[in-house]
């Protein structure tokens, strides 16, 4: 079976179908004669006994009403059955028509007649033909008073012109099925065949960078297949366009400071100071290596996280509060005029690696650092983290690409920060999202919580209540 199965996989739709019609006509001509047959055959010698019934049951009671006279049929009945009187004690046979039994048929009588008693019986036997075939004739013997038999004999000719014909019919129509099915099949494969082309087409204009347009309106699974190819070509129509505004930008964030640094660098070589003195201008030459290394470094971070998968052991089991003591403690002095406010459950963990966890808390915090005016908050609670600021809000038309790449805020560095948040928030299967408070921005990533965590949840919220208010008593 698996051979037929690789041996069809080499053909295309139209020669499978072909293929399978004609297993199809090799199985059920095996079948016709394996199963069929038999049964058309078995079904031909009960039509014929039923005929020589038919026949009789008239000359039986006329024969039995009046004994003595011997009705001739030479001009009535049907010429196919020959009947005849056999008459036991003078072992004569007298025919009521034209024809006549041959002497193999007479004998087979004589031998059969004895066993006959009561009631009609069905009886066959091979005759050979002149052609020196044996041919199976059937024929029926009812007794008759006076130890008569009444014999009605079915010529073979006619039991094989019959079988012949039911045979040709059977035939003839099951192949007209099989021609209607093979028409029917024949236009359903068209229908797939026309439009998997017209996709294999678009595929390659796709392929070789061409306009491309795939018309196919269907609502099974090839219209889907259709659907998911439109929706993959905007796909890559679209990175393709994020990725060469990407490239100009990393063009333009490069090229300014290393033009900086070159002009700085030629014109101390040449003693001139663009910035007053040496030392002043030196910095200026620093500043701006630090900013290209900053630059250099979130690129790379960028890259290692397109990479990044989720390979950790299942569950939660990494600290979250210690990761934000640590970003904390390296970031606080970056600003020291901004108070840093948390909320932080201790109990809190989250999964995932640490180091991708700390480049998302760094990220956050020195985004906020940006744009805090007095304060920065972090909260951090089961399947939670937030990080606010009070400073301004976010414009409703950046909130939609605020996590794409090179989306610069108004005091954005390089658009590279949040992009990288998204993705490694998204790979531990978090959600990240920034919202507008009346005094701030919040960007929380979250998880869903599941009912037993919420109702672990609700009870640390009322022991937190009930300590509130004794405490309150006690006062």
């Amino acid at each position: 079976m698996k051979r037929i199965y690789l041996w069809l996989r080499e053909f295309t739709l139209s020669q499978q179908l072909i293929t399978i019609v004609f297993l199809a006509i090799t199985i059920f001509c095996a079948f016709l004669i394996a199963v069929l047959s038999p049964s058309i055959n078995a079904f031909t010698e009960n039509e014929m006994y039923r005929m020589l019934h038919s026949a009789q049951s008239p000359l039986v009671y006329y024969l039995e009403h009046d004994p003595e006279v011997i009705p001739d049929l030479s001009d009535a009945g049907d010429e196919n059955i020959i009947h005849a009187i056999y008459d036991v004690k003078n072992d004569s046979f007298i025919m009521l028509g034209t024809g006549e039994f041959s002497e193999e048929a007479k004998q087979d009588i004589r031998r059969k007649a004895p066993g006959t008693l009561g009631e009609s019986q069905d009886y066959q036997f091979l005759q050979t033909d002149t052609d020196g075939i044996q041919e199976q004739t059937l024929y029926c013997m009812t007794p008759l008073s006076g130890d008569r038999y009444l014999v009605s004999l079915m010529l073979s000719e006619y039991e094989t012109l019959f079988k012949s014909l039911l045979m040709n019919s059977i035939v003839n129509m099951n192949t007209l099925v099989v021609g209607v099915l093979f028409m029917l099949l024949m236009l359903w494969i068209s229908s797939l065949i026309h439009p998997l082309n017209q996709i294999k087409a678009y595929i390659t204009h796709i392929r070789k960078d061409e306009p491309a347009m795939l018309l196919v309106d269907r609502r099974d699974e090839i219209g889907e297949l259709a659907d998911a190819l439109r929706e993959m070509e905007f796909e890559l129509q679209k990175q393709k366009a994020d990725k060469q505004e990407m490239i100009q930008n990393i063009s333009h964030d490069l090229k300014t400071p290393i033009a900086t640094i070159r002009s700085y660098g030629e014109s101390i070589k040449d003693g001139i100071y663009p910035y007053g003195s040496l030392e002043k201008s030196i910095d200026v030459i620093i500043e701006h290596a630090n900013r290209l290394e900053k630059k250099v470094r979130s690129l790379i971070e960028l890259n290692k996280m397109e990479y990044l998968l989720d390979d950790c052991p299942e569950g939660e089991n990494l600290n979250m509060s210690e990761v934000i003591d640590e970003v904390l403690l390296s970031l606080k002095v970056i600003r020291p005029e901004i108070t840093f406010e948390t909320d932080i459950d201790r109990s809190v963990c989250f999964h995932g690696d640490e180091d991708p966890w700390r480049i998302v808390v760094e990220n956050l915090v020195d985004n906020a650092l940006r744009y805090a005016k007095t304060n920065i908050r972090l909260e951090l609670r089961t399947g939670e983290l937030l990080v606010i600021n009070d400073g301004r809000q976010i414009d409703a038309d950046r909130k939609a690409k605020l996590f794409k790449p090179y989306e610069k805020g108004t005091d954005g560095q390089f658009g590279l920060g949040l992009s990288i948040v998204y993705k490694v928030v998204t790979t531990y299967g978090y959600k990240v999202e920034a919202d507008n408070l009346a005094d701030g921005v919040c960007f929380r990533i979250w998880r869903e919580v599941t009912k037993k965590e919420l109702r672990t949840i609700q009870k640390e919220k009322k022991k937190e209540e009930k300590e509130l208010l004794r405490s309150m008593r006690q006062k």
